[in-house]
C-alpha cells in the first residue's frame, strides 16, 4: 500500500521528444531525410542519421558518426570558398557517384568516376561547381578536383546540392557526402564506408531525399524555425 501511494505521488514521466525531423521547420517535402548534426559550429565531428516518413511519422532508418570541415560549420548562404567550413542548411541530393561500383540495390543515378573526371572549382570557369569530362580549357587544373585521385573518399559519394542550382561565384564548390578520409574534411560531410554504402542502398530518388546540416543549438541549430 505504501509503495502504491509513493508511486501515485511521483510526477508523470516527461513525454519523449519528437524525432528531429518533426521539430524542423522544413524537411524538403519528401519522405526521406538525412540529418547531419554537430554539437556546435566549431565542431569537426557529429552524428548523421537517415530517416523515413511513414504513416505521417518520421522513423530512424540508420545512424553513424560523421565528420565535418576542419573549421567547423558556417551558414551556407554566406559561406566563402576555401574556408574549410561545411555549409549549414537544407539541400537536395542531385546524384551519386563513385570510383567503386554502386552497391547492389542503389536506385540513385550513379556516375562512375573515370580517369578524366573532374569537379571544377574555378570561379572564372563556365563549368564552376560542375562535374566535367574532360577538364575544359577555362577551368585551371589547380582549381579543380581530379576525382579519381581521392580513392578512399570518393569510393562512394552523393552530391550535396549546395550552391549548385544557380552557383554564386566564390561561395564554394564540390560539397559532397562521401567516405571518411584521414580526418576532418575541406567542407564536405563524411561517414564510414560501410555507412555510405547503406545510405546509397536506402536512398530512393522517387522519395525526394534531402540533407539537413546544422548544430544542436545556437544560430546554426537544425531545428530553428
Amino acid at each position: 500500500m505504501a509503495l502504491a501511494l509513493v508511486t501515485a505521488l511521483l510526477p508523470p514521466a516527461p513525454a519523449p521528444a519528437p524525432p528531429l525531423p518533426a521539430r524542423m521547420a522544413h524537411t524538403g517535402g519528401g519522405s526521406q531525410l538525412i540529418t547531419a548534426v554537430a554539437p556546435a559550429a566549431g565542431s569537426t565531428t557529429g552524428r548523421l542519421t537517415w530517416w523515413d516518413l511513414r504513416g505521417g511519422r518520421w522513423i530512424r532508418a540508420g545512424s553513424t558518426k560523421a565528420r565535418f570541415g576542419a573549421k567547423g560549420l558556417t551558414e551556407g548562404t554566406t559561406r566563402r570558398q576555401g574556408t574549410n567550413t561545411t555549409p549549414a542548411g537544407l539541400y537536395e541530393l542531385p546524384y551519386a557517384f563513385g570510383i567503386r561500383r554502386a552497391p547492389a540495390g542503389t536506385a540513385y543515378r550513379y556516375r562512375p568516376v573515370r580517369a578524366d573526371s573532374w569537379w571544377c572549382q574555378d570561379n572564372a570557369s563556365t563549368a564552376y561547381n560542375r562535374w566535367v569530362e574532360p577538364l575544359p580549357a577555362d577551368c585551371a587544373p589547380g582549381e579543380a578536383e581530379h576525382l579519381v585521385t581521392y580513392g578512399k573518399q570518393y569510393a562512394h559519394a552523393l552530391v550535396i546540392g549546395f550552391n549548385y542550382e544557380r552557383p554564386v561565384r566564390g561561395r564554394g564548390a564540390g560539397i559532397f557526402l562521401h567516405v571518411n578520409g584521414e580526418g576532418p574534411t575541406a567542407g564536405c560531410v563524411s561517414v564510414p564506408e560501410r555507412a555510405m554504402r547503406r545510405i546509397l542502398r536506402w536512398a530512393d530518388p522517387r522519395r525526394r531525399p534531402h540533407i539537413a546540416v546544422g548544430t544542436e543549438s545556437g544560430p546554426l541549430a537544425i531545428t530553428r524555425s
